[in-house]
């Protein structure tokens, strides 16, 4: 069994095991991680060596930390991370590579298409009628986009919404509520196998995910980083926001906003943002905690999206693709029967 696992900011771990009798009989750990001294790697292979396949990350990362010694130094990985690569491993875990990635360009939806379609296209590909997928948003208008938790009356004032033509939904995944103006956010989904967060953490699968993103904004100058549990920062403020949802059909949703342009005044008028929410942030309004991707660079919106679908095909490669006939016929039944309802809507009051 073999599996790779990029450590989110860190270096590539490797390992390479073998499994007799639903245990750990022979396991290589390698990577271009640094590890001082050299004979720590013999403790490590050593301490997942007898370990049930059943173990879990925190029963595996366990048995690494205990058979280390105080002075050992790992740099640009952890015993964390040695868990994360041995339970990909012995879960049949698929990376970025081992798919051909179709892209579908930016198309004008309207918001509550965009919930519907977001569904469809993850459950085409749970189904293997659809292969993994790239998608970037383009919106028809402005609209609020709440998680599928969050309490409409708490997070949404709608008279001041409705006053500023902005149409509220709720999306299927988590998280919080979604700010979008035309042109002044950039959004995109992935649409994945399961497979392809195999033996990670919901924290874990969320820099995983965000990984290409990272690459692909420091490649335009900008020190973007991963803030667990899921938002993309830089040292001046939030980039933007991640979401997920995993589907029972066999799939992974995970979706990114991003701001490009944005009036603050606005949001924080529309949003319910409030002081027990920002508490933990460490400044006084939503409106300074977020950084726009505008501050950083002189490129547009267009611009900066080329440069993002040019880094993931760099890395991943990228096949053109449509919504079918099929698929925006599905969603729009979505939108009748669940997306647009009220009781949808209004499912957490």
């Amino acid at each position: 069994m073999h599996a790779k696992y990029k450590v989110p900011g860190g270096k590539l771990v490797v390992v390479d095991l073998e499994v007799d009798q639903q245990r750990i009989s022979r396991a290589q750990v390698a990577g271009d991680f640094f590890l001082e001294p050299d004979e720590a790697l013999a403790d490590i292979n050593n301490a997942l060596v007898g370990l049930p396949v059943s173990s879990s990350g925190e029963d595996i990362a366990g048995a690494v930390r205990g058979a280390l010694s105080p002075d050992v130094v790992m740099m640009g990985f952890s015993p964390e991370a040695i868990a994360t690569v041995v339970r990909r491993a012995l879960t049949g875990a698929t990376g970025f590579q081992d798919y051909s990635w179709g892209f579908l360009a930016p198309e004008p939806l309207a918001p509550l298409r965009q919930m519907a379609i977001d569904q469809v296209l993850a459950e085409e590909v749970g189904a293997g009628r659809r292969g993994p997928t790239l998608r970037l948003w383009e919106w028809e208008r402005p609209a609020v986009v709440i998680g599928s938790f969050q309490s409409l009356a708490n997070e949404v004032d709608m008279d001041t919404a409705a006053a500023h033509g902005m149409e509220v939904v709720r999306r299927v995944s988590g998280g919080g509520a979604m700010f979008m103006e035309l042109g002044s956010a950039i959004t995109y989904s992935l649409y994945a196998p399961s497979e392809l967060v195999a033996g990670m953490s919901f924290q874990d699968s969320y820099a995983f995910l965000d990984d290409w993103v990272i690459q692909a904004l420091r490649g335009l100058g900008i020190d973007a980083s991963y803030q667990p549990i899921n938002d993309i920062t830089s040292p001046s403020g939030k980039i933007g926001g991640a979401a997920q949802k995993r589907l029972g059909s066999g799939s992974v949703l995970h979706h990114v906003t991003m701001s490009y342009d944005m009036d603050g005044d606005k949001m924080v008028e529309v949003l319910r943002i409030g002081r027990e929410k920002m508490s933990d942030k460490g400044v006084a309004s939503a409106n300074k905690r977020v950084d726009p991707l505008k501050a950083h660079t002189g490129l547009s919106k267009a611009e900066i999206e080329d440069h993002l679908v040019h880094t993931f095909r760099s890395l991943y490669g990228l096949n053109p693709s449509v919504i079918t006939a099929e698929e925006h016929a599905r969603a729009q039944t979505l939108v009748e029967e669940k997306y647009g309802t009220t009781e949808w809507l209004n499912r957490v009051p």
